[in-house]
């Protein structure tokens, strides 16, 4: 085994070990594409739809809720068409880099919600969240993206530096439906609707 293959060994094990996720169906997969990174994550939610459809478009809160983002601002409003400026940290082990970014969300109800870069410091970001009917009251929450870093990184630091971030955040919003659902249901304690 070559010293860069233990190095990277040793990286994913670390990430693996800080990352898990809380739920056993939280699912986070990644590929490099070229300076970029595919970025494919996957939940099974028991709630509501449109209890999921609101937690997935308040983007007016989100950084009450997404780990790692410090500011989520609504710019503009046009029917479906939200233009959002977000401001945060991608954080892995003791590497950090911010992301500032204004994106433009377009509401496709009752189950697509697609992520485009307008400007910021990323070179590229664009996505979706799919909502998809299992039946019997569950669903399966769908992220898929592409993501870019503005400034060049190490090929495998800039790799798990994105997925860490888009798994800690993926994870927050699964987090917060399921806690919005407790309260809706009377099931338990939570901050806020």
């Amino acid at each position: 085994m070559t010293a860069q293959a233990a190095a990277r060994g040793f990286l994913l094990a670390l990430f693996a070990a800080s990352s898990a996720p809380a739920a056993e169906d939280v699912s986070v997969e990644t590929q490099r594409r070229g300076e970029a990174v595919e970025i494919t994550c996957r939940a099974t939610v028991r709630a509501p739809r449109d209890l999921i459809w609101r937690t997935l478009t308040d983007y007016r809160r989100l950084a009450e809720f997404v780990p790692g983002m410090l500011k989520s601002r609504v710019l503009e409003v046009q029917g479906p068409v939200s233009v959002v400026e977000q401001q945060g940290e991608a954080r892995f082990l003791f590497f950090s880099s911010p992301i500032n970014v204004t994106v433009m969300t377009t509401d496709r109800p009752p189950d697509l919600i697609e992520v485009r870069l307008l400007r910021g410091n990323l070179k590229r970001l664009e996505g979706a969240y799919r909502i998809e009917d299992l039946g019997d009251g569950r669903f399966r929450l769908h992220w898929r993206g592409l993501i870019e870093p503005g400034e060049p990184m190490p090929p495998l630091i800039g790799e798990l530096l994105m997925r860490a971030n888009i798994a800690d955040q993926f994870e927050g919003m699964v987090q917060e439906i399921e806690r919005r659902e407790r309260l809706r249901s009377g099931a338990g304690p939570g901050k806020g609707p």
